[in-house]
């Protein structure tokens, strides 16, 4: 029995000592790797930045009113289309109090003088017709007579706007009326039937009745990064895509590239706005998000690989050039690079169309 239990553990300690030795063998065969091959190309390589930002009208008007007053009536709604002279809203005038009695004291002031002026007028023109008085003295009078008559007429005018924001004189002119100074969308109402509104003077802008926009005039404004900003120019052109719109791509011209950058984020950016090509068949929202598709630089049928291949050591560049198939031989070649747009890169020199190049690693064992 001893014996056989010692038989049993020799051949324990054989297999142990055997699995170590193939354990061992195999860490120490070399692993061959193994690469994907690619191909250099002739194709066309365009390098591209994206600019994030908005798409937004031209020109944003809004109107304010000329008096202030509360409103008491509003006709238009955001969204509606409107031509220059269509009325928004409508304001009852709330006069001051020290300008309305200031307005009625000039119109009895007017009185009093047309009066007196009309008094002397009658007695001077019977005294000239009875040759009393020169035709001079009586021009005076007359002329007196017509500017006293002309200050009524004002004062009255004066009176009418203060107190009911209209001219008595001419009732189609009215500044309780707010029109449309453009024609175009109607983007926001702010105000409300019983808000309070100021006009707008020197210390305060006033109160917006409504912001007006032509839709059909669009800009893209964004920001460009100041890696970037060197390479854009006016006029370049570039494509835009928006947010809401997933197949829609709009093309734009750059009109405008900021000479100031601004901080943000531990980045300088630059602003820049670029005139958006609307077709009739879309409608374009104003605040929209956005972007823009800027083409830097391009060129066309020239010898590529994919840049990943691409090996730099100081300022060279090299790839490893497929001698051997099986097994995988490969000779390095230094190689002239050109444009990138991130996934493939201009060969210049040093490779032939149809050359066989070492691609990403697939790692095998023999």
């Amino acid at each position: 029995m001893k014996k056989i239990i010692k038989y049993i553990l020799w051949a324990l300690l054989a297999i142990v000592v055997i699995y170590t030795f193939i354990f061992l063998y195999q860490k120490s065969r070399p692993v061959q790797k193994k690469y994907a091959i690619e191909e250099a190309v002739t194709a066309n390589v365009e390098k591209r930045t994206v600019a994030t930002g908005k798409v937004e009208p031209r020109n944003e008007i809004l109107i304010k009113p000329q008096m202030s007053g509360i409103i008491s009536d509003v006709y238009k709604e955001a969204g509606d289309v409107v031509k220059t002279g269509d009325i928004i809203a409508k304001i009852q005038v709330i006069p001051d109090m020290v300008s309305l009695s200031s307005a009625e004291s000039r119109l009895n002031r007017a009185r009093l003088a047309l009066d007196q002026t009309a008094k002397n007028f009658e007695r001077d023109k019977k005294l000239y017709e009875s040759n009393v008085i020169s035709k001079e003295e009586f021009e005076k009078s007359q002329l007196q007579y017509d500017n006293d008559k002309e200050e009524l007429k004002s004062a009255q005018d004066n009176l009418s706007l203060v107190r009911d924001g209209v001219s008595a004189s001419r009732r189609t002119a009215t500044n309780t009326l707010i029109r449309s100074t453009i024609d175009g969308t109607i983007l926001d109402v702010p105000v409300k039937v019983g808000n309070s509104v100021i006009q707008s003077n020197n210390f305060n802008d006033g109160t917006t009745i409504a912001a007006v926009a032509d839709m059909g005039d669009m800009l893209f404004v964004g920001k460009v990064d100041e890696t970037e900003v060197g390479k854009i120019k006016i006029g370049m052109p570039m494509d835009i895509s928006i947010g809401a719109l997933q197949d829609v791509k709009l093309n734009a011209i750059l009109e405008y590239v900021a000479p100031k950058g601004v901080e943000e984020s531990g980045a300088i950016m630059f602003e820049m706005k670029a005139a958006v090509s609307i077709p009739d068949t879309i409608f374009i929202r104003a605040g929209y998000s956005a972007n823009a598709n800027i083409l830097l630089d391009k060129t066309e049928n020239v010898l590529t690989i994919p840049e990943s291949c691409v090996e730099f050591s100081n300022d060279s560049a090299f790839v490893y050039k497929l001698i051997k198939e099986e097994p995988q031989e490969f000779q390095k070649e230094p190689i002239q690079i050109g444009l990138s747009d991130g996934m493939k890169i201009e060969v210049k020199s040093g490779l032939s169309e149809k050359d066989k190049i070492r691609g990403t690693e697939i790692i095998a064992k023999k």
